[in-house]
């Protein structure tokens, strides 16, 4: 049986492209290949099992960071907008090896963040968004939500294997 806690996202199906069944994604993921070279790939709706796809091909949008995907068995614009807001996604043991300064975006989601010397808990991290600079999602305990620049000086300890992270934020930053 196939366990839904053994795939990892790497994007999700953001929209429809033109009338061939072409959809959209907003990747989260470094590796491009993974978005442009043909084979074997599995979708997931959310809290459901993963279904099989099969790429035929992908390009980036130049200027974006958007690929556009043609799939096996989307073949027109409203089979493309009924999977709109599903996951393309990969087994977990799949990943490519990093080098050490580098993570999984699965490993950082959930990891606690603390702080200070004592590396008191102030909250979860709960997304990373990529852009021009990476930003982790922070939820704090009380509930609010903060952005923190993924940056060695801001957050200069990681240890994945024990589920946490330090951050040391310049004044004001969890004030926003």
């Amino acid at each position: 049986m196939i366990e839904k806690d053994k795939w990892m996202s790497i994007g999700e199906i953001v929209a429809p492209q033109g009338l061939k069944g072409d959809i959209r994604i907003k990747p989260r993921s470094d590796f491009p290949e993974r978005f442009t070279k043909p084979g074997k790939r599995w979708i997931q709706k959310a809290n459901e099992l993963p279904t099989e796809i099969i790429l035929k091909k992908g390009t980036i949008i130049p200027g974006k960071s958007i690929y556009v995907l043609s799939i096996e068995g989307v073949s027109n614009r409203s089979s493309a907008e009924g999977i709109v807001g599903w996951k393309l996604v990969v087994p977990v043991d799949s990943r490519p090896i990093l080098s050490e300064e580098e993570y999984h975006y699965f490993d950082l989601i959930g990891l606690e963040a603390r702080r200070g010397p004592k590396k008191t808990l102030i909250g979860h991290v709960t997304d990373l968004i990529t852009g021009g600079n990476d930003l982790l999602e922070i939820e704090l305990v009380e509930g609010k939500k903060v952005l923190v620049p993924f940056v060695q000086e801001i957050v200069p300890e990681i240890e994945i294997k024990e589920k946490w992270l330090l951050i040391n934020p310049p004044p004001g930053l969890l004030e926003l």
